[in-house]
């Protein structure tokens, strides 16, 4: 039962993934940004709940930006969930461009890309990102780089946050958590990392027991005269605190 369960929420997801590359590609022409936003928001929730994952919402999102957002990264499912709590535009490795259908998606929700092995592009990405702060935005970044095992961190990088220093931005930390709806022990069927594949992962997902997923939103906060690279320590310790308040 748990395996046609799984099956059959993987075909709603992978309709679902269609529908919103439809809208992206055929209606998004025609709206407001503001429009685009909400119906990713939107989309991004049915997501969630066509997966079997309930998200759960505690503190206070940003009403509007400019802020930047930072976040624990465990699992390719975070960008998902992270638009479902409350749209934003994420910083995302350049590859995830010109993935099949994930690509369409991903540009349609706002994406600003980057080549993580480039210095120089990675300088372009701040200066394009303070120019998306100071008009008001909301983005997003993992500042661990990459994907964690969900039961600790790995350091903050500090160098997108020149963004915020440089547009004179708050930054917001983001605890994310997945859990075992039933028990509320911690789950690691959504993780991905070291040689997980996408697909192994998300048929791991989808035959877990029900999950909930955690979204934990801190306070914003200024640099106050802090270096990027203590502004990006701090901000680990605030998530740290965030995921063990629960």
């Amino acid at each position: 039962m748990r395996v046609l369960r799984a099956a059959g929420r993987l075909l709603a997801a992978l309709a679902h993934a269609c529908a919103g590359w439809w809208t992206i590609t055929f209606t998004f022409p025609g709206l407001a940004q503001a429009q685009r936003d909400i119906r990713v928001q939107v989309w991004a929730a049915q997501m969630l709940n066509l997966l079997g994952i309930r998200l759960v919402v505690r503190g206070t999102p940003p009403v509007c930006g400019p802020v930047l957002l930072v976040a624990n990264h465990i699992s390719w499912l975070d960008i998902l969930v992270m638009h479902a709590a409350r749209h934003c535009r994420f910083v995302s490795k350049a590859e995830l461009r010109h993935w099949p259908l994930l690509g369409t998606l991903a540009t349609g929700a706002g994406t600003l890309y980057i080549e993580r092995e480039s210095r120089r592009d990675a300088m372009r990405v701040v200066h394009r990102m303070a120019e998306a702060l100071r008009d008001g935005d909301v983005l997003a970044v993992f500042p661990e780089g990459t994907t964690s095992d969900g039961t600790g961190m790995l350091p903050f990088h500090a160098n997108l946050l020149q963004a915020a220093l440089s547009a004179s931005a708050p930054v917001q930390p983001v605890a994310l958590d997945f859990m075992d709806a039933a028990t509320g022990a911690r789950s690691f069927a959504a993780r991905y990392i070291d040689d997980d594949t996408l697909v192994g992962s998300l048929w791991r997902t989808l035959t877990a027991p029900p999950l909930e997923v955690r979204v934990h939103w801190g306070e914003p906060e200024a640099a106050n005269g802090r270096g990027r690279r203590a502004w990006a320590a701090d901000l680990r310790e605030r998530v740290a605190a965030l995921r063990e308040a629960g």
